[in-house]
């Protein structure tokens, strides 16, 4: 069992068939359970020579470590580990100007799998993160992620400052969000190859972090509240660089 991982909830057993059919050992429905959407992923998983297993509840539960696994959950093999010599090959072969995200310190599983959906729907490149002290890609922030995690490299680095000391080398500019920034993302020109880089809940960006940014932005905020999750910041920044793109 430590050489598996536990892959659970529609949107991300989908995904996984989709990208990795290969990777999965046994895909397990929750008994009883036949609803169209349920039905079109077992469909996919014969498609794909995907052997199903019935399993009820209470195991199914366990399986998913009690979180909300939607009546499916996939037992499969480890997803490719990628580092920073993948992250520098990838950015060597993009044809665009490369839109990464970096995630310096995001701790709650849930609110990286909440990043690295808006990642991917925004086109973000590749997602990178420190490897100590933040959320990996664990079965929570797969599900929360609904797919994403299967499509969209995610790389853990062992120094982060080094690893952005290294994109900045390369061309790429270093935006951080940050709430004391003097200019709001709407009035910075995200059109070019960047890194965004959003801090941790709570604490923001780490001092090293903030001193090797290029620039920070901020998000202006009309009520009371002062910050917003991270989640919904990233989507905000990086939405914003989507339409400044398409321009």
């Amino acid at each position: 069992m430590s050489k598996s991982e536990v892959v659970f909830g529609l949107h991300s057993v989908q995904a996984l068939l989709k990208s990795a059919p290969q990777r999965v050992l046994e895909l397990y429905c929750l008994q009883g359970r036949g609803d169209q959407r349920l039905q079109k992923i077992l469909k996919l998983a014969e498609t794909q020579g995907v052997s199903v297993q019935s399993m009820g509840r209470t195991k199914l539960d366990v399986l998913a470590d009690g979180e909300n696994h939607q009546g499916i959950a996939a037992l499969c093999r480890p997803g490719q580990v990628h580092d920073e010599g993948f992250l520098f090959q990838r950015l060597a072969e993009l044809n665009h100007p490369p839109l990464l995200l970096v995630l310096d310190g995001v701790t709650d599983p849930h609110n990286l799998g909440a990043c690295m959906r808006t990642a991917e729907a925004a086109g973000v490149d590749v997602v990178i993160a420190p490897k100590d002290k933040s959320a990996g890609l664990s079965p929570v922030a797969r599900k929360v992620a609904c797919g994403a995690a299967e499509v969209l490299p995610f790389v853990p680095v062992t120094n982060l400052a080094r690893t952005l000391k290294k994109l900045q080398e390369s061309g790429i500019w270093l935006v951080g969000a940050a709430g004391e920034a003097s200019a709001s993302v709407y009035q910075s020109d995200l059109k070019g190859p960047i890194a965004l880089i959003m801090g941790a809940e709570g604490e923001g960006l780490r001092r090293l972090t903030r001193e090797t940014c290029d620039f920070l932005v901020n998000i202006p905020m009309a009520g009371t509240v002062s910050s917003l999750n991270v989640s919904v910041a990233t989507g905000v920044c990086l939405f914003e660089a989507v339409r400044q793109r398409a321009l």
